[in-house]
This record gives structure tokens, sequence and C-alpha cells, in this order.
């Protein structure tokens, strides 16, 4: 089985940076966390984790927030 690397200080940062964009843009689409999961049929941990920056969400679970919240993903991960 491979390694698993844990991330450097500034992944981390950046990650924590992209969950309070989608929680930035979640609240000013006036929506929940249950909407989002709702719509995106994640697990609702799974989701609050990613708004944390707690894990690194696969590019299918960013365009599923993204078409939920009703936003391009270029708006969730903007540096």
């Amino acid at each position: 089985m491979p390694r698993v690397i844990p991330p450097d200080p500034q992944i981390m940062e950046r990650r924590r940076r992209i969950g309070e964009q989608i929680q930035a843009a979640r609240l000013h689409a006036n929506l929940t966390q249950q909407d989002i999961v709702q719509r995106t049929g994640m697990d609702r941990s799974a989701y609050q984790d990613i708004e944390h920056g707690r894990s690194s969400p696969l590019l299918d679970s960013l365009l599923r927030i993204a078409d939920a919240i009703g936003v391009p993903l270029a708006d969730l991960v903007r540096e």
C-alpha cells in the first residue's frame, strides 16, 4: 500500500480558504448546509469537513457543490 504523505501547512491553509469561500458563497445564496447536502447527495459530515478545510474534496464533489449553490466552480476555488 502506498504511503500517505500528510499535507504541508501551505496546503492546509489553502484548503481552509477554499472552505471559507464555499461557506461564503452558500451563505450569500441563503442556503443551509442541509440544503447543500440534499441537492448534492453528499454526506453532511463530509460537506462540513470541506467547509472547515479538514478534507480534500474530489473535483466531482466541488462541481456538485458549485451547481447546488448556483455559482461557477472558479468562484469557489479562486486564490
